[in-house]
């Protein structure tokens, strides 16, 4: 009987645990840059997102004038303390079934969603615009309509 040494890869070293490692180095190399992106997907969008500006909230509010006001009704409802307010709840205003019927509050959510769709979210509503497509756009003007102050007593 010849005595052969033992060939490394028997024992655990040498070309065979030197080819596992290379296979599995490829494939954390093959999914890291899927993973990667993946990721980058996930964040930079909240990261693109601007913070809400309630100053150019105002400036969009601009395109309210014609129906609303801060301090008086007009077409539609006075904006001032709007916050926490009832939908369809302001006394004094002449509500339609459907915004009276309502059943919400107005925050930064209700708001956003209300001003994406009105006619959407208020099916019968009087308010006959068709809403801000655009996100940063509602959210800057949902920031304006949010930091008005309460109204005055009449």
């Amino acid at each position: 009987m010849s005595m052969r040494p033992i060939a490394a890869d028997a024992i655990g070293g040498g070309p065979r645990k030197g080819a596992v490692h290379r296979a599995g180095a490829a494939l954390r190399r093959l999914y890291a840059l899927p993973l990667a992106a993946a990721v980058m997907v996930l964040v930079i969008p909240a990261e693109a997102a601007a913070a809400p500006d309630p100053a150019r909230g105002q400036q969009i509010y601009d395109r309210c004038l014609a129906c609303h006001a801060v301090e008086n009704n007009r077409v539609g409802p006075r904006h001032c303390g709007l916050a926490g307010r009832q939908a369809g709840g302001l006394p004094g205003f002449d509500y339609s079934d459907a915004m009276r019927a309502a059943g919400f509050t107005w925050n930064r959510q209700t708001l956003d969603r209300f001003l994406a769709d009105p006619l959407g979210v208020v099916p019968g509503t009087t308010m006959t615009y068709d809403g801000i497509k655009d996100d940063q756009e509602r959210r800057d003007l949902v920031a304006y309509l949010l930091s008005l102050k309460p109204c005055a007593p009449r």
